[in-house]
C-alpha cells in the first residue's frame, strides 16, 4: 500500500480494478480546508488519462508490472509469437494487445513485455532502432539547405518522415518512441 502523499511520477497503483500509472502528481495545500493531491493517472490497459483528487493520507495499493525481455519471433496473421530466452517457451498475442508498438521491430529482436498477474497488457519495443530504408524519393543535390523532409518506408513497412539527402537502401536511426528520424548509420 502507498498512500497519496508518498505519490511520485511513473508508480503503478490498483484503483477502481484498473491499473494506472501516475503521470503527474501535485501537492495542493489550500488557504482553507484540508490539504489534498490532485494527480493525473494513465490506464496502462486503455491508455486512457483520467484526473483524480486523494488526501494525503489515502491509501492505494501498488500495482506491480513485470517487464520480460522476449524475442519476436513472427507474426501469423493477427497473432505475434514471443520466445522467452531463458526457458524458450512461446506466447502469442492478439492484434489488440500489441497495437501499433512493433512497427519499427524486426523479427527476431528483443521487445519488453509488460504484463500483472500473469495477464499481457503491452510491449516496449528498444528505445532506437536501426532499419534500412526499401522506398523513398531520390534527394537531388543542393537542396537540403531547406530543412525539408521526405517519406521514407523502412524495411519493416512502417513510413519515417527523412531528410531530403538519405536515399534508398541506407540504413537509419529511428526513436520508437515518437517515430522520428535520428541520424544515418
Amino acid at each position: 500500500m502507498i498512500s497519496a502523499g508518498d505519490f511520485r511520477n511513473g508508480i503503478t497503483i490498483e484503483l477502481d480494478n484498473n491499473i494506472y500509472q501516475i503521470i503527474e502528481f501535485q501537492h495542493v495545500k489550500p488557504g482553507k480546508g484540508a490539504a489534498f493531491v490532485r494527480t493525473k493517472l494513465k490506464n496502462v490497459k486503455s491508455g486512457g488519462v483520467i484526473e483524480k483528487t486523494f488526501r494525503p493520507t489515502e491509501k492505494c495499493p501498488q500495482a506491480r508490472i513485470d517487464r520480460k525481455d522476449m524475442q519476436y519471433l513472427y507474426s501469423d496473421g493477427d497473432l505475434f509469437n514471443f520466445m522467452d530466452m531463458e526457458n524458450y517457451e512461446q506466447i502469442a498475442l492478439n492484434a489488440d494487445a500489441i497495437g501499433d508498438t512493433l512497427k519499427f521491430v524486426k523479427e527476431n529482436e528483443m521487445v519488453k513485455v509488460c504484463s500483472h498477474n500473469g495477464s499481457v497488457f503491452a510491449i516496449e519495443p528498444p528505445l532506437f532502432v536501426e532499419l534500412e530504408i526499401t522506398e523513398t524519393e531520390p534527394g537531388f543535390k543542393g537542396d537540403t539547405a531547406t530543412g525539408a523532409s521526405k517519406p521514407a518506408v523502412v524495411e519493416t513497412g512502417a513510413t519515417v518522415y527523412v531528410p531530403l539527402f538519405v536515399n534508398q537502401g541506407d540504413v537509419i536511426k529511428i526513436d520508437t518512441r515518437t517515430g522520428e528520424y535520428l541520424s544515418r548509420v
